[in-house]
């Protein structure tokens, strides 16, 4: 599911179930695991193990992947990433950082949020009219959960770039139902980025429902150029047709 949503520069693996018998952890990463739960067990070995198969495609040996700030991965020098996982589905992207400058991935299974107080955290006013019109045109797709995964998406693709906290309500998502593709417009811009010395406006990514789960990618090519307002855009967008910042 998730290798259709991002460009050729990125290597994915996916697995929609745990295996019986599950590839060992690194002792590193088995330390991290004593007190928890078997659920969270599988779900961390899985997604390990897609983490390390994407990572073999790029030319890496295997490795321990330790959570660091915000729990976010740690991936081998060179590398950006990102995994997901919910129930039935764990999914791994890694690209080297000369090609791609960030990823972000969520997976939700295709349920509706919990309830309207849950939709209301995680939403602002303007995109909960948008979720209104998409339910009353285009029926069944829980919208409201899939804008809850971009905005998943959205963080994961901002926090590696700017080591800040991102909100919901610090982000607008609009979907674009035909495309089957979503824009995030950040309310305010990002500090100038290292990488570009330029502001990050926003994000675009791809989104995808099938059997049962909401899957969302953002894929930031590495080479910007600044537009006349100084927000980062893909200087060449056939590198990564998936998503282009603006």
């Amino acid at each position: 599911m998730i290798g259709a949503l991002l460009p050729s520069a990125v290597e994915s693996a996916e697995s929609f179930h745990d295996p019986v018998d599950p590839p060992p952890l690194f002792p590193e990463e088995e330390a991290l695991l004593t007190r928890v739960v078997d659920k969270r067990r599988r779900e961390f070995t899985t997604v390990r193990s897609c983490a390390r198969a994407a990572l073999g495609r790029l030319g890496f040996a295997p490795s321990p992947i330790l959570p660091g700030q915000r729990g976010a991965p740690r991936w081998p020098a060179g590398v950006i990433g990102s995994m997901t996982h919910c129930e039935g589905y764990r999914a791994a992207a890694v690209a080297h950082a000369r090609d791609v400058m960030t990823i972000g991935l969520d997976a939700e299974p295709h349920q509706p949020l919990p309830n309207a107080g849950v939709r209301t955290l995680v939403t602002r006013p303007e995109e909960r009219g948008q979720l209104a019109r998409l339910a009353a045109r285009h029926t069944g797709v829980h919208w409201d959960r899939l804008l809850f995964s971009a905005k998943e998406s959205v963080y994961k693709a901002w926090f590696p770039l700017t080591g800040l906290w991102l909100d919901f309500e610090d982000a607008v998502v609009e979907v674009d139902p035909d495309a089957r593709t979503f824009t995030a417009r950040l309310i305010d811009p990002a500090p100038l980025l290292a990488a570009t010395g330029n502001r990050l406006a926003g994000f675009s990514g791809r989104w995808r429902v099938h059997d049962g789960l909401i899957v969302t990618a953002i894929a930031v090519p590495a080479t910007h150029r600044a537009d006349s307002d100084g927000a980062t855009t893909a200087a060449d967008r056939s590198v990564a047709p998936a998503v282009v910042p603006e």
